[in-house]
């Protein structure tokens, strides 16, 4: 079993509150976040650029791993993800994810490179993710 840890602070409101992200590997390191970040393009990260950039990244080595199993080596696989953020009555979901792959595999034909990429885009952990039931364990400190 691989766990992998991320934490977020908050301070304030939500219309005038920031916020740090930080992950395990130091890669984000209290980087900021808030409602300016994700709704008014300011400096920063939000949410849904994270689950772009999990989804994309979780996509094309999941490509990779069903590329090698049909004897194929991708030269250059390059995914891009968009998160569609959207109103949904009094609160917003996430309703759309859609990638963009372009690859240069050699050896593979249309068929064969279509069904690799259908698989891994139904077989990739963070795709599932959007399937799974979600649980909480919340106190107080």
């Amino acid at each position: 079993m691989v766990q992998k840890h991320a934490s977020a602070v908050w301070s304030g409101g939500l219309k005038d509150g920031t916020g740090r992200i930080s992950t395990e590997s130091g890669v984000l390191n209290e980087t900021p976040y808030g409602f300016n970040t994700r709704f008014e393009g300011q400096k920063g990260t939000n949410p849904e650029e994270l689950i772009g950039a999990a989804h994309a990244g979780c996509f094309t080595m999941a490509l990779s791993k069903v590329l090698g199993e049909a004897g194929l080596t991708a030269e250059k696989l390059e995914t891009k993800a968009t998160v569609t953020l959207d109103k949904v009555g009094e609160d917003f979901a996430i309703t759309k994810i859609h990638l963009v792959l372009r690859a240069t595999i050699p050896g593979a034909d249309e068929a064969k490179f279509l069904e690799a990429a259908n698989a891994a885009k139904a077989g990739c952990p963070v795709s599932k993710l959007f399937k799974a039931e979600i649980t909480l364990d919340a106190a107080l400190a």
